[in-house]
């Protein structure tokens, strides 16, 4: 197999290259390119770092938070890792994630790295009525999922990944759940300041639905890549989404791209940045898009603690703030 040339030196891909081909080959095409899916809670930036960096997160190393992009990268997990994250959405939903990852011991029967997590949407409570109009009580909505990863080596420097995830939503006493599982590679080169990742997300189906009425899930299959130019504190990462969906030409298959960067100021101060090309696109209101698609973070390490916000801009429908604290144990 050929070489990658970078200036951080050589890439030999080896295996990986055909685990990339042998992941993505594997997408249904054309049957998850619907638009009407359920639990599109499970799309969302949860963490405030991921948010920062517009959700291109598909290649990052060493995050407990990769459990819900790609659990390939748990297997790059230093040491013991957690993180909780709170999200203020838009019209008072609120949202938030937990997330939990360590290398098994060497003494266990099983090798590999372990991670659980929950992802929480609450859309708060509303006024039920009648035909007439008239207010007769309230209900409430929200949405849940249980995660649970596994990781381990391929080859030198080459990782795969998978997770179980356990779905529920509910609405005025009514309720759905689903099973969905999601699959990943990861080919990191510290050598080179090079990793690139692959996953599917979110393949499954449901096991019960809202009134009989069967949906898609939110399949997303994502390729992206992360690199640290050489003599620059600053990790680049480019992810290419929706891979998995139909599109009309070659073209509209790089529309649903995401760019982020986080920049080291110093031992304590991180910035990031971010750029959402389709929500850039289809949140366009007026002749301007303003700051839409684009987002800002902050990171703040503490000892053995790390604060992450980061705002994410909609244009002229509003922000979105997000918090999450993350440490080592």
């Amino acid at each position: 197999m050929g070489e990658l040339h970078f200036s951080g030196g050589v890439v030999r891909p080896r295996g990986c290259c055909f685990a990339l081909i042998l992941l993505l080959a594997a997408v249904p095409r054309g049957t998850v390119a619907q638009t009407n899916t359920v639990y599109d809670f499970l799309r969302s930036d949860m963490n405030a770092r991921a948010a920062g960096l517009a959700g291109s997160f598909v290649s990052i190393t060493d995050d407990p938070t990769t459990l819900f992009y790609n659990p390939a990268s748990l297997g790059t997990l230093t040491c013991p890792r957690g993180t909780v994250g709170f999200f203020k959405n838009l019209m008072d939903i609120n949202a938030g994630s937990i997330a939990y990852g360590q290398r098994l011991n060497d003494s266990s029967a099983l090798d590999g790295t372990i991670a659980g997590g929950i992802i929480y949407q609450n859309y708060g409570t509303f006024a039920e009525t009648d035909e007439s109009g008239e207010t007769i009580g309230s209900f409430s909505a929200g949405d849940l999922a249980f995660v649970a990863g596994y990781a381990n080596t391929l080859d030198e420097n080459l990782y795969w990944g998978a997770s179980v995830k356990y779905i529920y939503s509910s609405i005025a006493g009514y309720s759905s759940s689903a099973l969905a599982g999601d699959f990943g590679i990861l080919y990191n080169l510290p050598e080179s300041r090079l990793s690139i990742g692959a996953s599917i997300r979110n393949l499954g189906f449901q096991l019960k639905t809202y009134l009989g009425t069967r949906e898609d899930l939110p399949v997303d299959a994502t390729l992206g890549a992360s690199f640290t130019p050489k003599g620059l504190p600053l990790l680049l990462n480019f992810d290419l989404h929706k891979l998995n969906q139909t599109v009309e030409n070659f073209g509209q298959r790089f529309r649903s791209f995401t760019l982020g960067g986080e920049f080291t100021v110093s031992r304590v101060i991180l910035l990031r940045f971010g750029f959402n090309n389709e929500q850039r696109k289809d949140l366009v209101l007026g002749s301007t898009s303003g700051m839409t698609g684009f987002s800002g973070g902050l990171g703040i390490n503490v000892r053995t603690y790390r604060l992450d916000y980061a705002i994410s801009s909609l244009g002229n429908i509003g922000n979105l703030h997000r918090i999450s604290v993350s440490s080592t144990f």
